[in-house]
Order: C-alpha cells, then structure tokens, then sequence
C-alpha cells in the first residue's frame, strides 16, 4: 500500500519550483495520476471565486478516476494546502465546498522558525532535556 502522505521534499530543489507541475511533482511523487487530478483540482479552486461544492465534476472532464480524485483531495487536505468549508462557516455565508488554504503555508513558516529558535538556543536546561529526550527514542 502506498503511503498516502509521502512527499518529496529536497530542501535544494526548492528555489527551483518554478510552477504548479513542479509543485504537483513533489507533492505526489512517482504517481502521475495522481499529479494530474491534483493539479486539475488546485487550478479550479485557483479561478473559482467561491467555495467550490463538489469537485465530481473533474472526472468526467479530464478522465480522472473517482478513487484518484478522492485520494488526492484528502491528501491535499491533509497537507493543508485545500480545505472544506462547512455551510455553519458565518465567514462564508452559508455556502459550502471546497476552497484554496493558507493552512500550510502557515504551518511551514511555523516549522521554519521553530528550526530557527532551536538552531539558536544555547540554553543548558534545553540542551539536558533535549539529551534525555533523544535518549528515549533508544
């Protein structure tokens, strides 16, 4: 079975991400299928200016499997890259569907800097639970 959330993700190949098929690429590797409903399913939401309500209508236009398109929506999800909005959501009054997500964006800038503080702390409390904390993982 293939893992579901597998990316690759190569710190020096980012600079080079120049579109959405590199985007794609790295997202879903070594499935092509799966990069094509993907890309299909982030370029409608791109051009929509609401919410979409369902993304079926990807199937019968560009041939994407059902299972394909659902697979790759939950792992778009999961990644934080679309999201669901419920029709309670107040924000959008009442409309229900799917739309574009700032939640990974702002989950890889989080990482970042938390790479950032620990790359910087010099702290000996940290340090000695950081110590007994990797000596768990034995």
């Amino acid at each position: 079975m293939t893992d579901l959330t597998k990316i690759n993700f190569v710190a020096r190949r980012v600079a080079d991400l120049d579109d959405l098929t590199d985007l794609v690429e790295m997202l879903f590797p070594g499935n092509r299928n799966q990069q094509h409903a993907a890309g299909r399913i982030l370029l409608a939401l791109k051009a929509a200016t609401q919410p979409i309500r369902s993304l079926s209508h990807l199937e019968d236009r560009y041939g994407i499997s059902r299972r394909t398109l659902q697979r790759t929506r939950a792992k778009l999800s999961r990644l934080g890259l679309i999201e669901r909005i419920s029709w309670m959501n107040n924000r959008y009054g009442g409309q229900e569907g799917w739309k574009l997500s700032s939640r990974m964006g702002t989950a890889l800038r989080g990482l970042a800097d938390k790479i950032d503080s620990w790359r910087k702390d010099t702290c000996p409390e940290r340090k000695q639970k950081d110590e007994q904390l990797v000596e768990l993982l034995k």
